[in-house]
């Protein structure tokens, strides 16, 4: 697939600070940082744009370097469900470049993006000669999976309020989100269709769902964001248990 324009390597110097927000990489030294920084690809994609194709052959692992993007999976009725946001400082693409099968999921830009590339080989090279990268991986690898598994419960034993619940509260903490005694500000709102896709239902059913958890005081927009009140912290997790 194509790419909006590469970025030449001469304008590649900065990345060396950005590979310290990704957690595999965290704590590489300064020469390790400056190796990937030569060896990364840079390149752009526009809003709405897939950047990773379900079964398509894997060659590269990615980083998310600016935007949003949503690990997604698309069904033949029209359906779709995301797995996962993405975040600056967040990667992808990893699991297929191990078992040499293709792409298990689609990865859709939610805004313009910008994402630095990896093939294979640098990647691979890389995690034999840095094995704390590759421990750091595996770690996240498990959490993951735990996620996964999270997520497959939750589809098949909560209502969709319940689904709902858990999904803001879930995002609030991938925020990092500091709680405090009126609640838990979601920074960046999302809309009701991405939530949809998260919930694994249609956007009306969220819109009423959404709807009754605003008459119940609790959720409540916070200028772009979301405060979701700590009632609904003990919902989701009531729900999770029953």
């Amino acid at each position: 697939m194509s790419f909006a324009r590469v970025t030449p390597i001469d304008e590649r110097s900065a990345f060396g600070d950005f590979f310290r927000r990704v957690s595999i990489f965290r704590d590489l030294p300064e020469r390790a940082l400056q190796d990937l920084a030569a060896r990364v690809t840079v390149k752009h994609r526009v809003a709405g744009a897939v950047i990773v194709a379900q079964d398509e052959p894997a060659e590269s692992f990615y980083m998310l370097h600016s935007g949003r993007a949503r690990v997604a999976l698309f069904g033949d009725n029209g359906r779709e469900v995301t797995l996962s946001m993405l975040r600056p400082g967040d990667y992808f693409g990893e699991v297929s470049l191990f078992d040499g099968r293709p792409r298990s999921a689609n990865v859709v830009a939610l805004t313009d993006v910008t994402v630095l590339v990896l093939d294979r080989e640098a990647f691979l090279t890389h995690l034999r000669t840095y094995p704390d990268s590759a421990v750091r991986l595996l770690g996240d690898m498990g959490r993951r999976l735990r996620h996964a598994d999270e997520m497959i419960g939750n589809l098949a034993l909560l209502d969709v309020y319940g689904r709902l619940a858990r999904t803001l509260v879930g995002l609030a903490r991938e925020e990092g989100t500091e709680p405090g005694s009126d609640g838990v500000v979601l920074r960046m709102r999302p809309t009701q269709q991405e939530l949809a896709h998260m919930v694994g239902t249609c956007r009306e059913t969220v819109s009423r769902a959404v709807s009754s958890l605003t008459r119940q005081g609790l959720v409540s927009n916070r200028g772009r964001g979301m405060l979701l009140a700590p009632r609904l912290v003990a919902m989701a997790r009531a729900r999770a248990a029953s």
